[in-house]
């Protein structure tokens, strides 16, 4: 086990050796120094767990170390030592974030409990700092699995928008990932270190979903026994994430529309206004225009909200990145249930990129965690994916429109010269040779069916 390291900070050097000899006998690696300099050259090449320092120094001040340690070093912590011990002094050195505070003589005993409730603290804040940089790690940008050109698009959108105070509107299906890019836009931001708060508006009745938010007081309604803090206000300072938002009711939406433009509400059954500094990331899988133009979303509260849109497309018009997002899932979740697992065989592939997946991204992680745990060969082969995905043909059954066999095919070959695209990259050597077909002959199909255009709209051309 690693020692804890203590840098000992004193000029007298009869209790500076005493300390560090003690400390030593009590499992811990101390070092030692008497002036004010020796201590700043040794927290400049070193890291210690803690910091014991007397105040007065020949040739220096306590209080600019425990200045230095908090600004440099914020993962250690610091003990003052004195033998001029003032309330005053105390404060002070407690204000500069000393964890606690010695007068001399220093009794064995309080240096041993102060010691340990300071490398208590110390143990904590750095384990803290280690489930920041996790979690930065986990709903980092780089983390969504993606080679798709619009998916590029939103990413650099994100880049652009992260550290604004703007308010985010999220459109698309349902299993896209909205949660996890308005994480990973919470991360992005200066607003990392406080609260993302998620509110799913469409899980809570109607009755409960204000109260949720905004809080209530006690008193307010039937069951309402304390004081409640709602959603906005846990989420002061960071981010709060409002899914479903097109399932608000019409007097929800009126005080939605007054917090997003000044940021007060007052809590239910209650006059006393609150004001906070919150981020408003909201999303709907409804498209909300057509909401407003259906008369059950409110116009005014739509171009508010309105202010930057990220569209997420769903599954199907990601094909290229089936094959990426299910390798990544198998690989996940072999490891986190001990399974070993080499790949997912061409057969099986063929039947997932192939299939419509209405559940997006949510429904292909849960296939092939499926798959992962019930398959019992070495590779995900088509006998492991469910019936639905094996099936060759849609079970979906329309009438016939009275069209042309050309008209009827023309726009499912549009979408899988699209598709290929995609996949390709807008490359048309490649995607001809995906397609099997010569170049000039897909040029004219892009020609006739707009595709051309689309590209060089995209910059690909």
């Amino acid at each position: 086990m690693v020692k804890k390291s203590i840098l000992i900070i004193d000029n007298d050097k009869i209790i500076l050796d005493s300390l560090c000899g003690f400390l030593k006998t009590e499992g811990f690696e101390t070092e030692g120094v008497e002036t004010f300099q020796a201590a700043l050259s040794k927290l400049e090449n070193n890291k210690y767990n803690l910091v014991i320092t007397d105040i007065h120094l020949p040739d220096g001040d306590g209080h600019k170390i425990l200045d230095l340690v908090k600004n440099k070093h914020p993962q250690t912590v610091a003990i003052v030592i004195t033998g001029y011990g003032t309330i005053e002094s105390a404060v002070t050195s407690i204000k500069q974030g000393a964890h606690d505070y010695l007068t001399k003589p220093i009794i064995d005993d309080e240096l041993r409990m102060a010691v340990t409730k300071a490398l208590n603290q110390q143990s904590l804040m750095s384990e803290n700092e280690r489930l920041r940089i996790q979690l930065d790690r986990k709903f980092s940008i780089e983390n969504v699995i993606s080679q798709d050109y619009k998916m590029a698009k939103i990413f650099e959108l994100i880049e652009a928008i992260s550290d604004t105070k703007a308010t985010i509107l999220m459109a698309g299906p349902s299993g896209t990932g909205k949660s996890m890019l308005a994480r990973a836009i919470h991360h992005r931001s200066t607003r990392r270190s406080k609260p993302f708060v998620e509110v799913s508006c469409g899980a809570l009745p109607e009755t409960l979903l204000e109260s949720e938010l905004f809080g209530h007081a006690k008193g307010s309604f039937t069951g309402a026994v304390v004081n409640k803090e709602g959603k906005f206000l846990a989420a002061d300072g960071g981010t709060i994430f409002l899914d479903e938002i097109s399932n608000a009711s019409a007097a929800l939406q009126a005080k939605l529309l007054r917090v997003l433009e000044t940021r007060q509400f007052e809590p239910v059954g209650s006059n006393k206004t609150t004001t906070v500094d919150t981020r408003i990331i909201l999303a709907s899988n409804k498209n909300i225009a057509h909401e407003v133009q259906r008369g059950r979303f409110r116009e005014d509260l739509y171009y508010r909200i309105n202010v930057i849109t990220i569209e997420l497309p769903p599954l199907y018009e990601r094909v290229g990145d089936i094959r990426l997002l299910a390798e990544h899932f198998l690989k996940m979740y072999s490891s986190q249930n001990n399974r070993e697992k080499f790949g997912i065989t061409d057969d099986a592939m063929r039947h997932l990129e192939r299939y419509s997946w209405p559940g997006n991204v949510r429904e292909l992680e849960k296939v092939i965690e499926r798959a992962a745990l019930l398959g019992k060969g070495k590779f995900i082969n088509t006998e492991d994916l469910p019936d639905i995905i094996k099936q060759e043909k849609t079970s979906r059954h329309k009438t016939y429109s009275k069209i042309s066999l050309k008209e009827a095919l023309a726009e499912p070959e549009k979408n899988i010269i699209r598709q290929a695209l995609e996949a390709n990259h807008w490359n048309r050597q490649e995607t001809a040779k995906a397609l099997q077909i010569n170049r000039t002959t897909l040029f004219k199909k892009m020609k006739h069916y707009g595709l051309y255009d689309e590209a060089e709209k995209l910059g690909f051309i």
